[in-house]
């Protein structure tokens, strides 16, 4: 597989998954638009290559993401004081897209997180499938404290926790633990720095478990809640079931299953 060149972005193959490191640490990952541009490109490259099942997001230099970069808004200010009235909406919207395809990427998206979650950091936390953060992880929305707003990020921080945490999360820039950010549901364990990656490998094999296909339709099934009428979805849902039951994975299940082993998709 060829994946895009990147400038703010170390990606690396590891079997089915692909490993994604947002790389700005002397900017403690902070979104530029090149690095939003670049992550997109690189979501959208691979949204039907069945042969990666997950995505591992994670920050270089002990950060996850700091929210977006200070210096595209002076950038934007420039453009706007010269006459350019769609600049502030335009770098606004793009990462607004961004979290948007990284929500209903096919793959299965597991963020580690440690360090500084600000801002569109904390909006891609709330995206992720499965998220592992350190304990002594920063989470925060400053928006308000900066005169701006959490535009792009506020839709998802909602679906993720509710409307009543997300009121008080954005309506006082509050700061907090990862052991918090568990307990609030933004991330799904918080554990000791130093275990990060041993509870990501054990994830990943529990994904090494899960039929890829079956995995992808399940994602798109969770994601269509409330989106459409219930009684469509569930015909919708019936049919990608009577079509998994007939199909080589579902085959190679029930016979591995039967036979008391693992599943072909699980030995890789």
């Amino acid at each position: 597989m060829t994946l895009p060149q990147t400038e703010t972005l170390l990606l690396r193959e590891d079997g089915p998954f692909l490993h994604i490191t947002l790389n700005r640490p002397d900017a403690r990952n902070a979104m530029s638009l090149n690095m939003v541009n670049e992550l997109l490109t690189v979501l959208e490259s691979i949204v039907d290559n069945s042969t990666i099942r997950a995505i591992v997001l994670r920050g270089a230099g002990g950060h996850f993401c700091a929210g977006g970069d200070i210096k595209d808004m002076a950038g934007a200010r420039m453009k706007a004081a010269s006459g350019d009235q769609d600049a502030f909406f335009q770098l606004n919207r793009r990462f607004g897209t961004l979290i948007s395809q990284a929500n209903h990427q096919p793959q299965v998206v597991v963020a580690v997180i440690e360090g500084a979650v600000l801002g569109g950091g904390f909006g891609l936390a709330c995206i992720a499938d499965i998220a592992i953060a350190a304990e002594d992880a920063q989470f925060g929305l400053p928006e308000t404290g900066l005169g701006v707003i959490p535009a792009q990020i506020a839709p998802f921080v909602v679906q993720r926790i509710g409307l009543t945490q997300a009121r008080r999360l954005a309506l006082t820039g509050a700061r907090f633990n990862g052991a918090e950010a568990a307990r609030l549901g933004i991330v799904h364990t918080a554990v000791p720095a130093a275990a990060l990656d041993e509870h990501l490998n054990a994830t990943l094999k529990q994904i090494r478990r899960c039929a890829p296909q079956a995995n992808r339709i399940t994602k798109h099934l969770i994601l269509s809640v409330g989106q459409q009428p219930l009684e469509i979805l569930l015909d919708q849902a019936a049919q990608d079931f009577a079509a998994a039951v007939a199909s080589e994975e579902g085959a190679e299940g029930t016979m591995a299953f039967v036979q008391k082993r693992l599943p072909s998709w699980a030995q890789e």
